[in-house]
This record gives structure tokens, C-alpha cells and sequence, in this order.
């Protein structure tokens, strides 16, 4: 049976939560508990505006992709745009392809198919420069095509590098790599899906289209301080802050040119707050001889945001809610980056654009979940407005025909729901060797075309199922035998029957079935295997495939996940090298008790249906997020009744909870009834909230996780 475990949080922490931020007790409690307690985590569980996205120009090189794009246009250039073949790759290349498209490019887009191996390939970089192109962008790919990028220079065809993945200990000498993971990107998340890099690029090609593009803005504030005055100024570019100063400085004590002002200021556009106020200062400091060509944006912010119209800097930063979530103190001048932030958005941001970026929203939602991308930072944000869009029934193209085809639309749907009934759906093309079926789907202007295409996707992911189901029955013994062969730290099997197209579901599958990291491997044909690798426990697949790379054709990938392809004369050395580095693995979480993390006890009063709105506040589920787990004592189990379709394996009960009688399920639990527990008896349970909805009323429901007789107090 499960420990259960309660961590102990600070009373003052969860005070200060609830102040600084404005949420109920229970929320600060479950943040304090998650050690989600600083600014910049708290926001991104609490606000869900694409204001608190990452601006994509904090990429290094984002201006040069952007420039080298639109060079393309401009000179009529020919571009190929080379994706990967699961969710994140085919989300990538549609969302790419259709705003080149919007821009008047001549773009073409190209997937693996068949037995294609991951990544670039010579032959599309042939077939490419056959049609007298000249550009290639990869998405969710291309960070270890090396060889295949060195060629493409060699034919006169730039590359750049859109991806995700980590990088090799040498990058490919592109035009432009534009991946937070590698050294000194820029970007302040490294965890995002390659679609979301994508929709970065994007987002900056949208931003290349307004007249602030590529302008060097300077944004001053002068302020008293006792017989002094502070001169601040930030320096931005592309909206993206790249410097600041500040000058404390006596009047009449010292000349502008000794100060550091006029070289940061110098070849800037300078914009202030209350243009008046500002000079004023700045001639008692300096003297009336200096004069400063600076632009006032009171006015102009007023027009938009007429609330702050009569504002001070001031008060402005006691109001801004970006700077609510600041853990060091803000300043006048933060405020009013702040404020000029969000002017800019809504002046570039029209009915027309916004519904664009929402149905970009809605591949990156699906991509992040797919590539089990951490539900932290702004991860949370694309995932919370896909689902915003998704449960709206505003879809795009595509996902509408997809989702009437699962019998969805219009349903309340989850991050866990997509994880489980939509994205392996729209992976089954690309596992069976058809990522275009999929990429077409996304892309296809006839409603007619895009429900035959969902179709077919559906009856795809159906003989996926199958592959899989077949694989299973003759891998699992395969990977137990290899278990003490590699000191019981990781599971490997090599069948030629598995088909390639399912080796990572069955890496993931034996992962967790064996709690160790799980090799797949099948054959391509009588030369070439390929494989895929998953983790557990934290360990790094990737660092265990870089001590092998003198045996790999190609290979990369995340940390928890990874492919890779050798000749198959290979395989012998392979499981021999494994052999001795299995042996090695060191596992980050050494301790593998099953534990349940307990988020908060609830007191019968807590328990009603407004537990609800506490759920979604902490939806997306998933990597890194977990769903909320919580504890009740002495709770008295009115019935119980064995339920089951095909097994009675299953419990229906309903707990008294004081003034509300709760339903709840317990999976895989009847054999327990008059055994451990009976009706009548008062329980401590540890469980989930979830919905349910029947003939179209939504009621709440516990389930399960664990429960004991109240006497045996498993948990003080």
C-alpha cells in the first residue's frame, strides 16, 4: 500500500501568497506545497494572457532569421520548409507554411516518409536544389544534421535551424540556429515544444510587418531623490530590453558629458512619460541650454488605454500586474516598460490578427502536450489558450473535421483529454510512415477533403493500435529477460517485428512497467536498425547516447526521450557497450517508494462543487504539474456497489461529507469491499476531483486514490 505524505509548508509563505497575489488560502497553500512561490512561477499558474509570453527577438539570432526570410521574399526566392513527422514536427511545418504563404513566399513544405530516417536528408536537399531553391528552414529538427547542413552550403543553400531539441557538442554551421537550448540563445525557457519555436519565429515575422521593427527605442524617466535626481533609461530593440542606466545626479554638480548618458542615449528614439514634467527636471539638473528630443506617449498610450490617462509613473507601477509578480522591487521606469508593452500589443493587435495567433495557439497547445513538454512557464499559456479556443468551438481548420470525427466537439475537454484522444490520432500518420495524411489535414482548404482526411487519420491510429498491441505480446518478456543483463537499471529489446512506427510507444510502455530507462529496436531492412529510448527516474537519455555516438548513423532528441539509427552489424557492440554503461546509471531521484504527494486536506466544509474552479485554476495537467491530490479524514461510506462493463472490478460509492453527499469511484478496488473496508465504516481517503457529465449536466465527482479505515491513521 501506498505512503502517504503531506509536506509542511510555511504559515508566513502562505500568508504572503495570499497578499502579494490575491488568492484564496487554499490556492497559496497548494503553490506553497508545489514550491511554486516566486513571482515569475506564481504568474504563469495564475494569468493565462499572452502578454506574459517570452518576446521571441530575446532568441540572439531571431533578427537574422527574420532578415534572411524576408530577404527571401523580396528577391523571389524559392524556400522548403523540412518538418519532423510527429505532432510537434507536422504542427510546425503547417503553422510555417501557411504564414510564408500569407507573406507571399514561394514555400513548399516536406516531411519523412516511409523509411525516412529523422532529420534532414541529402536526397530532399538534392530534390530542393533540383528546383532552384535556396532557402531551407527545418522545424523540430535539423540541430544534428550536421553533415546534411555542410552539404546544403556546398550547393549554395542557406539553412536555418528551427528546433528544440539538444544540441550536439558541435552545431551545424547554418545560416541562423534559433534553439533556446543551446549556449547563450537568449531565451529565458529552454522547455518548449519546437511548434511554440515556431510560433516564436512567426510572432516575429508578424512584428517585422509594423513600423517598429528594428527601431532603437529608449525609454527615459527622471525622478527626485532627497537633493538629488535619478536619470533611468532603458534601452529596447524590437520591443526586447538590451541595456539600462541609471545616474544619480545633483543639480548643476556636473555636466551632461560626464555622465553616461549621452553615448547610451545617443542614435535613439527617445520616449517619455509627461514630456513636460520630464524637461522641467532635466533643466534643473542640466540648465536650460540642453535640450532633449524626446516624444511624450501619454497622450498616445491615453488613446488606447484611456484608464491611465491622468496617471503618474508612480502610480502606474502600484498598478501594473506584470510588476505584481516582480520579486525584486519595481521602479517607475519598469512601470512604464510595462504600460508601453501592452500599448504596443493592442495597437498591433487586430480582431483578424487576433484569431490568427489563436488558431496558431492551438497547434502549439497540441505539440506542447505531445512532446510532453514541462507545464511550467509559459508552456501553461499555450496550453490554457488552446483549450480556451478548443472548448469555445472556435477550432481551426482541420482539428474542426478531427475532432467531429471523435465524437468531441463541443464537449468540456482537458489537457489529459487531448493527451489521450487526440494527439495519439494525429501521431498515427507519422508512425505509419505517413506524416502528410496529417500535415494535409491541417492544410487543406476543402471541408470535404479535411473530413475524408480526418477519416482516414482515425482508421490509421486504429491499426496503430494493433502494431502496438502486437508488439507488446512479444516485447515485455524480451525486456524482462534483458533486465539482470543490465544490472536491472534498464530494459532492452531488438525485434524485427515490431514496427518502427511504434518503438517509442514501447519504450514508454516497458519504462514504466519495469520503473527503469527502456530501448527499442527494430530493423529497417537488412542493413540499418533504429531505435528509440525513454527514461525514468530522471535520467537523461541523451548523456547515455552521446558515450555511443561513434556507433550512430544519426541520433538525438530530449532528455527523457530520444531516437537514434546504426548499421545493423553494429548491434552487437551496442548491447556490449550498454552493458558496462548500465551498469553506471546513476538515477537523479534515487528513491522510487510509492509515495503520494498529498497538495491539501479538505475539511468537509471545503467540500463542495466549488472545488471545481480550484481544479481548473491549476489546469493543464501533466509534466511537472500533476493533478491535484487531496486528503480527508473520518468520512463515512453511506454505499458501495461493484461496477464493471466487462469485469466487476471496479467500486461506486458514496461518501458523507457533512452536508454534502459526494459520489466517488474507485478503480480496481472491489475486492477490497468487506475486506479492508464496508459501508458504514468512517474512512480517511487521499483522492482526486474530477467532472462528471451525464445527459449533459456536469456534476463533480471524487476518485479514488487511496483510502483506510479512519482508525488505522496512516496520516497525522
Amino acid at each position: 500500500m501506498s505512503k502517504w505524505n503531506k509536506k509542511n509548508i510555511s504559515k508566513e509563505v502562505v500568508k504572503e501568497l495570499h497578499d502579494r497575489f490575491g488568492c484564496d488560502f487554499l490556492t497559496a497553500s497548494i503553490l506553497t506545497r508545489r514550491n511554486i512561490t516566486t513571482g515569475n512561477d506564481v504568474l504563469f499558474f495564475l494569468e493565462d494572457d499572452t502578454r506574459f509570453l517570452h518576446n521571441p527577438f530575446l532568441f540572439n539570432e531571431m533578427e537574422d532569421a527574420v532578415d534572411r526570410i524576408l530577404d527571401a521574399k523580396d528577391e523571389g526566392e524559392k524556400v522548403l520548409i523540412f518538418g519532423d513527422k510527429d505532432v510537434d514536427g507536422v504542427t510546425s511545418t503547417a503553422l510555417l507554411y501557411e504564414y510564408l504563404c500569407e507573406l507571399g513566399i514561394d514555400v513548399v513544405w516536406r516531411l519523412p516518409t516511409g523509411d525516412d530516417a529523422y532529420g534532414l536528408s541529402i536526397k530532399a536537399i538534392d530534390d530542393f536544389a533540383a528546383a532552384y531553391g535556396t532557402l531551407i528552414i527545418t522545424v523540430d529538427c535539423g540541430i544534428s544534421n550536421n553533415e546534411e547542413i555542410a552539404y546544403a552550403n556546398e550547393l549554395g543553400i542557406d539553412t536555418i535551424v528551427v528546433d528544440h531539441h539538444n544540441p550536439p557538442e558541435v552545431l551545424p554551421d547554418a545560416a541562423v540556429i534559433i534553439n533556446p537550448k543551446i549556449e547563450d540563445s537568449g531565451y529565458p525557457f529552454q522547455n518548449i515544444s519546437g511548434c511554440a519555436v515556431t510560433y516564436k519565429l512567426i510572432c516575429a515575422l508578424r512584428f517585422s510587418q509594423s513600423n517598429l521593427y528594428k527601431q532603437d527605442i529608449c525609454l527615459v524617466n527622471v525622478r527626485p531623490l532627497n537633493e538629488a535626481y535619478v536619470i533611468e533609461a532603458i534601452k529596447l530593440r524590437n520591443m526586447a530590453e538590451k541595456s539600462r542606466i541609471a545616474e544619480s545626479v545633483i543639480p548643476n554638480e556636473i555636466s551632461i558629458s560626464q555622465t553616461r548618458l549621452l553615448p547610451f542615449l545617443q542614435g535613439q528614439q527617445i520616449f517619455v512619460w509627461d514630456a513636460p514634467l520630464q524637461k522641467k527636471q532635466l533643466q534643473i539638473i542640466f540648465g536650460s541650454s540642453i535640450e532633449f528630443n524626446m516624444m511624450d506617449l501619454r497622450p498616445e498610450i491615453s488613446k488606447v488605454i484611456p484608464a491611465v490617462a491622468n496617471f503618474s509613473l508612480l502610480r502606474l507601477k502600484d498598478i501594473s500586474k506584470t510588476a505584481r509578480y516582480n520579486d525584486e522591487p519595481t521602479s517607475e521606469l519598469d512601470g512604464f516598460f510595462n504600460i508601453f508593452i501592452t500599448y504596443v500589443q493592442q495597437l498591433s493587435t487586430d480582431k483578424t490578427q487576433k484569431e490568427k495567433e489563436q488558431a496558431d495557439l492551438q497547434l502549439v497547445c497540441l505539440a506542447t502536450l505531445a512532446d510532453i513538454m514541462p507545464l511550467e512557464n509559459e508552456n501553461r499559456i499555450f496550453v490554457r489558450q488552446g483549450l480556451q479556443a478548443f472548448n469555445s468551438g472556435l477550432l481551426r481548420n482541420g482539428l474542426k473535421e478531427l475532432f467531429a470525427r471523435l465524437n468531441i466537439l463541443g464537449k468540456r475537454l482537458s489537457s489529459t483529454d487531448l493527451s489521450w484522444n487526440v494527439i495519439p490520432v494525429l501521431n498515427a500518420a507519422g508512425r505509419l510512415g505517413n506524416a502528410q495524411i496529417a500535415a494535409n489535414l491541417l492544410l487543406e482548404k476543402d471541408p470535404s477533403k479535411r473530413d475524408s482526411l480526418a477519416a482516414t487519420i482515425i482508421q490509421m491510429n486504429k491499426d496503430r493500435k494493433q502494431l502496438g498491441i502486437d508488439a507488446w505480446n512479444y516485447s515485455e518478456r524480451a525486456a524482462y529477460e534483458s533486465l539482470s543483463r543490465y544490472d536491472n537499471k534498464m530494459v532492452i529489446v531488438a525485434d524485427e517485428r515490431i514496427n518502427k512506427g511504434v518503438t517509442g510507444i514501447i519504450a514508454s510502455q516497458l519504462a514504466q512497467y519495469f520503473k527503469v530507462p527502456a530501448i527499442v529496436i527494430t530493423f529497417l531492412n537488412s542493413e540499418i536498425a533504429i531505435g528509440s529510448i525513454r527514461s525514468f527516474r530522471g535520467y537523461d537519455v541523451t548523456a547515455l547516447l552521446d558515450q555511443m555516438s561513434d556507433l550512430f548513423i544519426n541520433y538525438g532528441g530530449h532528455n527523457a526521450a530520444a531516437g537514434f539509427s546504426f548499421t545493423i552489424e553494429k548491434l552487437p557492440a551496442f548491447t556490449k557497450r550498454l552493458e558496462t554503461l548500465g551498469k553506471q546509471i546513476e538515477f537523479p531521484d534515487s528513491e522510487i517508494e510509492d509515495s503520494i504527494e498529498i497538495d491539501a486536506e479538505l475539511p468537509h466544509k471545503y467540500m463542495t462543487a466549488d472545488l471545481l474552479n480550484l481544479i481548473d485554476k491549476f489546469e493543464p495537467y501533466g509534466e511537472k504539474n500533476e493533478q491535484l491530490i487531496f486528503f480527508m479524514r473520518n468520512t463515512k461510506i453511506l454505499t458501495a456497489d461493484i461496477i464493471g462493463k466487462i469485469e466487476s472490478k471496479h467500486l461506486k460509492l458514496t461518501l458523507d461529507c457533512g452536508k454534502h453527499k459526494w459520489p466517488a469511484l474507485f478503480w480496481n478496488a472491489a475486492e477490497r469491499l468487506n475486506k479492508d473496508f464496508s459501508v458504514g465504516d468512517k474512512i480517511d481517503a487521499v483522492f482526486q476531483i474530477t467532472r462528471n457529465v451525464f445527459n449533459g449536466v456536469e456534476s463533480p465527482q471524487i476518485v479514488l486514490t487511496d483510502m483506510i479505515l479512519s482508525t488505522k491513521n496512516k496520516l497525522e
